[in-house]
C-alpha cells in the first residue's frame, strides 16, 4: 500500500508539473495569438470587446430559463458524460452543455437554429461560408487547449458581429442546415495557423494559378485522326545549350525558394495536436453534394477531409443529435469514417432508433455503454418515445439580417487579411466613392515592404471599370471593363493618362459599328486592328507629325493643343475571293505629306511578285506621268486616262474619309 501511495504521489507531481508547463505555454500562446490575429485581420479590436456589455434584457424568457424537457435533456447529457468519462478516462471532456449569453446551460444541439435568410447568395454553401467569414470578427479562444465555457445564440452573434471558432461554426451550420445541407458542427483539433487565422505563411487564393492540362493529355483528347506535326528544324545543339541554361536558372531559383521557405518556416508548435478548433462538416447526399468536405469558418474555404491542417475530432453535432468520435486520430482525419450510423465509430447521446444496434460479439463493453445511455433516453420502450423529441428550440428569435447590414458585408465596412507576400483589403459596396471593393497588394519580401503589384476590383461604376492592375516595377497600368462602356472599351493599358505616352486599348467588337478590336497609340503613331469587316480591312497604321501651335477656342478664351499632323496612313486588307487577285487591294498607303497614294494588290497564284499602282496628286488635268503601274504576269497595257482619273478621284475621297476616322479615333483616345 505504501508503495502504491508513493507511486500515486509521484504521478500527481508529474501531472502538476505538466500542468504548470502547459499553463506557461498558454501564457506565451495568448500573447502570440493576439499578435497573429492582429496580423491576420488588421485593423482589429479583437481583445477590446467587453462581452458583459451585451444587452440580454430584450431576449425571451426561454434564453434565461430551462423548460422541463430541457432539464431532462441536460440530465441525459450529464449521465452520458459520466459513462463516457468512466469508460474513456483518457479522453478530453465533451463540449455538451455550455452556458448561453444569459448564463444558462443549454444543450449544444438546441443552440443550432436552421435559418434561411432571404438573400440568393446565401442559398449555396460557398455564399454562406464567405458571408460568415467576412461579416464576423474573429476572436481567439481564451484557452487554446480547451473549448469555451459559453456558446451564444446565432442571433446574438449576428448582432455583435464577432465570436470564436465555435460561434462561427454554429452560425454557419445553422445557415447551411436552413439551406438544405447535411451539415454538422465539429469540435476537434487543428494546426496553429488554422486556429489563429494566421495566413501569412500561405499564398493568397487570388494568386493561385489554374492547373494547365498537359500537352500529352490534350493529344489524347484530340482523337486518333489529327494532323501530323511539322518537322522540327531547330538546332539540337542550341536547344541543349538553352536547356542547360534553363536548368542552371531553375537551380538558382530553387535555392532562393529554399532560403525563403527557411526564412518563412513556422517554428515548432509546442501545442501541436492540442489546439482546440471548431469547423463545419458537410456530408454528401443532400443538395447534390458529391463528396464529404470540411469548411473552415474563419476563411470560408472548403477543405478535403484528408487535409493535414485538421488533426482530430472529438465530437460532431447538428440540431437533432450529438455524436462522439470513437476512432483513432493518430493520422489526423485521414482515416476517419463519417458514417454517423456506424455505432462502432460514433456514439450518440440521443437514441435515433428503437431497434438495438447489431454489434460484433467482441464489443460487449460498447454495447453496455450504448444500452445504459439508451435505457435513460427511452421513457417507454413499448411506445418507442426517444429523447430526440425532447430537443426543443429555446432560440425563439430567428436570426434576422436587415438588407443594409447584409450589404455592409464586413465589420465597419472594411476588412484586411494578410497572406504570404500579399495583403488583401475588402470594402463594402458604395463605401468608397470610386467604387473600390477589393485591393490585393503583392510584395517581393516576406516583411511586406517592397510593393511589386497592386490589383483593385471595382463595382457599380458608370464607366463599367471592373479590375485595375498596376505593375510597380514597370509602372504599367491595365484597366479591365465589363460590357456596357460608352466606347465599347474592354481593356486599357497605359503608363500615364497623357496622350503622348503609350496606350493600348481593346474593345468589344460586337458593340462597335467599325468592328475595332484593338487600338495602339504611341507618341507619333497609332495602329488600329479590326475584325470581321465587310471591306476586309484588318489593320490601319497612322504615322503622325509634330504638333502645331496652340490655338484659342473661339468665344471661350481657353487654349487647346493643336492636333498632330497626319503624315501617312497605311491600310491592310484580307483577301476577297470574289475579286481577281490583281484587282483585290492588299495594302493601301496614303502619303499625305507627299501627296501620293500607293496600292499593292494580293499575289496571284504561282507568282512571287504582286501588282502595284502609284498615284501622284497634282493640280490640273490628268496626265500619264501621274500614275505608274506594274501588272504581275501581264504585258504592259495602254493606260486609260479616264479610268485612272476616276480611280484617283475615288481614292482622294477615300483619303479624306479615312483622315476623318483617324481624327475621330484621336478624339476617342
Amino acid at each position: 500500500m505504501e508503495v502504491l501511495e508513493e507511486k500515486e504521489e509521484g504521478e500527481q507531481r508529474e501531472e502538476e508539473l505538466k500542468a504548470l508547463e502547459i499553463s506557461g505555454d498558454l501564457q506565451d500562446l495568448s500573447l502570440e495569438t493576439k499578435v497573429s490575429v492582429g496580423q491576420a485581420c488588421a485593423p482589429s479590436d479583437v481583445c477590446d470587446f467587453d462581452w458583459s456589455s451585451v444587452d440580454t434584457s430584450q431576449l425571451p424568457s426561454s434564453y434565461k430559463t430551462n423548460s422541463a424537457k430541457e432539464k431532462q435533456l441536460l440530465h441525459i447529457a450529464d449521465h452520458f458524460l459520466q459513462l463516457y468519462t468512466h469508460l474513456c478516462p483518457d479522453r478530453k471532456l465533451l463540449f455538451l452543455h455550455p452556458v448561453n449569453e444569459c448564463g444558462v446551460e443549454k444543450f449544444v444541439s438546441t443552440t443550432l437554429r436552421p435559418t434561411l435568410l432571404p438573400y440568393p447568395e446565401l442559398y449555396y454553401w460557398d455564399g454562406c461560408a464567405s458571408f460568415v467569414s467576412d461579416y464576423l470578427t474573429m476572436e481567439p479562444l481564451k484557452s487554446s487547449v480547451t473549448p469555451p465555457t459559453s456558446l451564444y445564440s446565432p442571433t446574438t452573434i449576428l448582432k455583435v458581429q464577432r465570436g470564436n471558432c465555435f460561434d462561427f461554426s454554429v452560425l454557419l451550420c445553422s445557415m447551411l442546415i436552413g439551406a438544405g445541407y447535411d451539415a454538422y458542427c465539429v469540435h476537434g483539433y487543428a494546426t496553429r495557423e488554422m486556429c489563429t487565422l494566421d495566413g501569412t505563411l500561405e499564398p493568397c487564393p487570388l494568386l493561385r494559378k489554374r492547373q494547365e492540362v498537359p500537352k500529352e493529355e490534350l493529344k489524347k483528347r484530340s482523337g486518333k485522326y489529327r494532323f501530323k506535326s511539322p518537322l522540327d528544324l531547330q538546332s539540337k545543339f542550341e536547344l541543349q545549350q538553352e536547356a542547360k541554361k534553363a536548368e542552371a536558372e531553375a537551380a538558382q531559383k530553387n535555392k532562393e525558394r529554399e532560403k525563403e521557405k527557411e526564412a518563412g518556416k513556422p517554428e515548432c508548435d509546442p501545442l501541436h495536436g492540442l489546439r482546440v478548433h471548431a469547423w463545419v462538416l458537410v456530408l454528401s447526399g443532400k443538395r447534390d453534394v458529391p463528396e464529404t468536405f470540411f469548411i473552415n469558418p474563419f476563411t470560408g474555404c472548403s477543405h478535403s477531409t484528408m487535409d493535414e491542417h485538421f488533426l482530430g475530432i472529438e465530437s460532431v453535432w447538428n440540431h437533432r443529435n450529438y455524436w462522439v468520435n470513437m476512432q483513432d486520430c493518430r493520422n489526423g482525419c485521414k482515416d476517419l469514417i463519417f458514417d454517423l450510423g456506424d455505432v462502432i465509430c460514433w456514439k450518440t447521446v440521443l437514441s435515433e432508433s428503437s431497434k438495438p444496434h447489431q454489434l460484433p460479439p467482441d464489443a460487449e463493453e460498447e454495447q453496455e455503454f450504448s444500452d445504459s445511455v439508451t435505457d435513460d433516453m427511452v421513457s417507454d420502450p413499448k411506445e418507442g418515445f426517444h429523447a430526440v423529441g425532447l430537443i426543443g428550440e429555446w432560440i425563439f428569435l430567428t436570426p434576422v439580417l436587415p438588407t443594409a447590414e447584409f450589404e455592409t458585408c464586413y465589420p465597419q465596412g472594411r476588412k484586411v487579411i494578410l497572406y504570404k507576400k500579399a495583403k488583401l483589403e475588402k470594402w463594402a459596396p458604395y463605401l468608397n466613392g470610386n467604387g473600390l471593393v477589393k485591393r490585393l497588394t503583392v510584395y517581393a519580401d516576406l516583411d511586406r515592404t517592397e510593393v511589386v503589384e497592386v490589383r483593385e476590383w471595382f463595382e457599380n461604376r458608370e464607366d463599367r471599370l471592373d479590375v485595375r492592375e498596376v505593375n510597380k516595377q514597370t509602372q504599367l497600368t491595365t484597366d479591365y471593363f465589363s460590357p456596357g462602356h460608352l466606347c465599347g472599351l474592354k481593356a486599357h493599358t497605359y503608363t500615364s493618362l497623357e496622350q503622348e505616352t503609350g496606350h493600348t486599348m481593346e474593345f468589344y467588337i460586337e458593340t462597335r459599328a467599325d468592328d475595332l478590336q484593338k487600338l495602339v497609340v504611341k507618341a507619333e503613331e497609332m495602329t488600329q486592328h479590326f475584325l470581321g469587316r465587310d471591306d476586309f480591312l484588318h489593320t490601319r497604321h497612322v504615322e503622325l507629325g509634330r504638333r502645331g501651335k496652340k490655338t484659342d477656342v473661339a468665344g471661350t478664351g481657353t487654349e487647346t493643343s493643336a492636333q498632330l499632323i497626319i503624315a501617312q496612313i497605311k491600310e491592310c486588307f484580307h483577301r476577297n475571293l470574289a475579286k481577281p487577285a490583281d484587282e483585290d487591294v492588299a495594302e493601301r498607303i496614303f502619303w499625305v505629306a507627299e501627296k501620293r497614294i500607293s496600292l499593292t494588290y494580293h499575289f496571284k497564284d504561282n507568282y512571287i511578285t504582286a501588282s502595284r499602282k502609284d498615284f501622284f496628286k497634282a493640280a490640273g488635268s490628268m496626265t500619264p506621268e501621274m500614275c505608274t503601274t506594274y501588272q504581275a504576269g501581264s504585258p504592259k497595257r495602254e493606260k486609260n486616262l479616264l479610268h485612272l482619273y476616276k480611280e484617283l478621284k475615288e481614292l482622294t475621297q477615300e483619303e479624306e474619309r479615312v483622315k476623318k476616322q483617324v481624327r475621330q479615333a484621336e478624339a476617342e483616345v
